[in-house]
């Protein structure tokens, strides 16, 4: 079978050094690569763009770094936009080609994932080309993965049967699977960044000092459904993650040898931490 290149994506890895963002500026700023892209303006494009988002509130708060860049899809919305200007190599590489699609700013709104930029100067769309120019001149992975210091960005050419693998064995998904484009690009951890979670500290007060609860166990329900359970570490703390923005009240149950059972509810918006649960001595 036919190996193509893909890009894997570590959310929970990225902490956000940028050297991704500052390598592909290096490269392609006032760089031409003929039948690859035309130079990359100075300012305004982030063709490696570093989505940030924060969740919670002090003092549980997580914040989560997502990159973001061409897809390299294999049913390409930009290629059925523009199948002269855009294509597909072999290699699963999806390249826009500079000349041919000159004045074409259509294809900035046909790619969903908002990873095709403008260059209002030279009047072309412009995306991360996977660093074409530099894998077929031999480097064995884009330019972007070797200064990615945190092992967040890894890449590897890999037949079909091969890349479906190691997306179930390894807990890979792409982003956005409602677009149903196919991308190579593929992350995992996305919870990090797409999804909500509940926390709580654990205490109780033994002998008239208040001392945090070690593996008290905390479920969450919802609608009498489990929902999701965690235990509390040395701290008291908890956080139950992977909970859908906006998904409704849950409800929260803590036991703990010794203690009496306590039971609270919690409507979820967005990540919250419930503060202190004090637990009464049975």
């Amino acid at each position: 079978m036919t190996q193509q290149w893909a890009l894997f994506v570590d959310v929970a890895k990225c902490h956000n050094c940028r050297n991704c963002f500052v390598a592909c500026k290096d490269e392609h700023v006032d760089n031409d690569y003929p039948g690859y892209a035309a130079p990359q303006p100075r300012h305004g494009h982030a063709w490696i763009d570093i989505r940030t988002r924060e969740r919670g509130t002090a003092p549980m708060v997580d914040v989560a770094h997502l990159p973001v860049m061409c897809q390299h899809c294999a049913d390409a919305p930009c290629m059925k936009a523009a199948p002269d200007a855009v294509t597909r190599r072999p290699d699963g590489i999806v390249i826009i080609d500079p000349v041919k699609a000159k004045g074409r700013r259509d294809l900035v709104d046909a790619c969903p994932y908002g990873a095709i930029h403008w260059n209002e100067e030279r009047q072309v769309p412009q995306a991360w080309i996977f660093d074409a120019h530099l894998l077929d001149r031999g480097w064995k992975e884009p330019r972007c993965v070797s200064v990615c210091p945190t092992g967040a960005l890894t890449a590897a050419k890999v037949d079909d049967a091969e890349f479906a693998r190691r997306c179930a064995d390894e807990g890979y998904a792409p982003l956005n699977p409602e677009f149903s484009t196919k991308p190579r690009v593929v992350y995992r951890n996305l919870h990090r960044y797409e999804q909500c979670f509940v926390g709580g500290t654990v205490v109780a007060t033994r002998a008239g000092v208040e001392d945090c609860v070690a593996d008290a166990r905390i479920e969450l329900t919802r609608d009498g459904k489990p929902a999701g359970a965690a235990h509390s570490d040395a701290f008291g703390e908890f956080k139950i993650d992977g909970l859908a923005p906006g998904s409704g009240t849950y409800a929260i149950h803590v036991t703990a040898q010794g203690m009496r059972p306590c039971r609270l509810d919690v409507a979820l918006g967005e990540s919250v931490y419930l503060g202190v649960i004090e637990l009464v001595p049975a």
